[in-house]
């Protein structure tokens, strides 16, 4: 169900003149119009850390962007942090040393490949989404749903860790939070009680310059380097 308007009525002064020459002043209740209010949300290009999260039973390091949300009630801003790259494991390469000839193996290094299928606006630089209707919450995770270019898109909050892909999900936006997703979730909960409605929320997703098409970890799961094409 869509959420209901919020009625935004002033009061204003309205002067007559009587018939004696006299002006009276009426006190009158106008209707300004009809007000719905939004919660923002804008995934930004700007790089501001990383995270380690578990694909394919590794830890490995992903960059983490800003993320700001606000209200145009409150206008109160917070800001988190989210993943953008949605990583999926292709192989392991082992570069041998000259020692590895004679059964010593440990300065071998080994490397392993995820490929990074990531949702990048297409057309436009910056795109919007409008995620108020499909949405699920719980007390420990809220999980918004989108979909663009033919694609079924999720934006997580809860314990990263406890993350598992599902196989029609194609890509995902995972919010960092150090609080696994307590302190988000709590932001949402907060911002929709003092608006009283449910209010409209609006995803917005900047395209990044560059997008990388493979990364490389080192044995480790720290990042060795980032292939673009």
């Amino acid at each position: 169900m869509s959420p209901l308007p919020e009625l935004n009525l002033n009061l204003g002064i309205s002067k007559n003149s009587s018939s004696e020459g006299e002006r009276d002043e009426i006190i009158v209740r106008t209707d300004s119009g009809l007000r719905k209010h939004t919660i923002s949300m804008i995934i930004s290009e700007q790089e501001v850390g990383k995270v380690h999260l578990k694909i394919n039973n590794k830890e490995i390091e992903v960059p983490t962007y800003k993320l700001t949300v606000t209200d145009d009630k409150t206008n109160e801003t917070e800001a988190y942090q989210v993943t953008r790259d949605t990583l999926s494991f292709v192989k392991t390469t082992t570069k041998k040393s000259f020692l590895s000839f004679l059964g010593i193996k440990r300065f071998d290094k080994t490397s392993f490949l995820y490929e990074n299928i990531a949702y990048e606006p297409l057309l436009e630089s910056i795109e919007t989404f409008d995620i108020s209707r499909h949405r699920s919450i719980s007390e420990d995770k809220l999980v918004y749903q989108l979909s663009g270019n033919g694609q079924n898109i999720i934006v997580y909050s809860g314990n990263i860790n406890e993350f598992e892909k599902q196989n029609q999900i194609t890509q995902y936006f995972m919010i960092v939070d150090n609080n696994d997703g307590k302190s988000f979730i709590g932001d949402i909960l907060y911002r929709e009680k003092f608006l009283k409605l449910t209010p409209k929320v609006e995803l917005q997703i900047i395209r990044r310059n560059k997008v990388a098409k493979n990364f490389e970890y080192d044995d480790k799961g720290n990042i060795k380097r980032m292939i673009y094409l």
